[in-house]
């Protein structure tokens, strides 16, 4: 069994399915992606990974444990983190503020201080601006409290939802440095994102979903060289 499988998922907004049978599976150490067009199901899937949505009908298991029946909090506790499209931070509150939300759920002072030293560590600009409030930060900075939010969980598996959108190429590089690092720190990152080249390209697998489903599958590098995937997400066209 691999570290996370989600087996044949399936999600409905009332009579609207969002995903109809998406199955894929995570080892651990890697980053794995989910590409796809917009309304694809990819935030979906995330969304019911991480306990906010539940499914229809499906399975995720998480080292064995099965996580699909759990509430949030409780997926939480298992070692799933999400940081979520959009960031969602708390713009009237600190930079310390936000990122001790993260581990609310810890009781262990000196490890969360430690922790928040380790962001520091990572994004200098939080450490540096630490007392400010999170509104008044630039789109990539706010990216950056928001993985460090999720990061102050000590997840197993960190779900990052399009991290680099509306950021400047300069400060998108940054960002998927530090998952590339996260990675080499033992952290499992499965990824949506819009760009797929950038995805692709840092992701030991992945995975296409069209319309709800899985549809492809196979290494960054595989996807990357397949001319289905240039044609429809790397806006290249097919050639004979």
């Amino acid at each position: 069994m691999a570290f996370l499988e989600v087996r044949d998922l399936t999600v409905a907004y009332g009579a609207i399915q969002g995903v109809r049978g998406v199955t894929f599976a995570v080892e651990q150490g890697q980053i794995v992606s989910l590409i796809g067009s917009n309304g694809a199901g990819k935030t979906t899937t995330l969304r019911t990974l991480s306990g906010l949505l539940r499914p229809v009908s499906g399975e995720v298991w998480l080292d064995g444990t099965p996580l699909h029946r759990l509430p949030a909090h409780e997926i939480l506790a298992h070692g799933v983190a999400h940081s979520p499209e959009g960031r969602r931070l708390f713009a009237r509150m600190t930079v310390e503020e936000n990122l001790r939300l993260g581990a609310y759920t810890r009781r262990d002072e000196a490890g969360v201080v430690a922790d928040l030293d380790r962001i520091y560590d990572l994004f200098p600009v939080l450490g540096q601006r630490r007392r400010a409030k999170a509104g008044l930060f630039s789109g990539g900075e706010q990216q950056m409290l928001a993985i460090g939010r999720a990061l102050m969980s000590r997840p197993r598996l960190l779900m990052l939802d399009e991290p680099s959108m509306g950021l400047s190429p300069i400060m998108t590089q940054k960002i998927f440095d530090t998952v590339r690092d996260l990675r080499a720190e033992g952290t499992t990152v499965l990824l949506v994102e819009q760009n797929a080249l950038a995805a692709l390209a840092l992701s030991d697998r992945a995975y296409v979903i069209d319309l709800g489903r899985t549809t492809l599958s196979g290494t960054g590098a595989e996807l990357l060289a397949d001319p289905r995937v240039q044609a429809a997400y790397l806006g290249e066209g097919v050639t004979s």
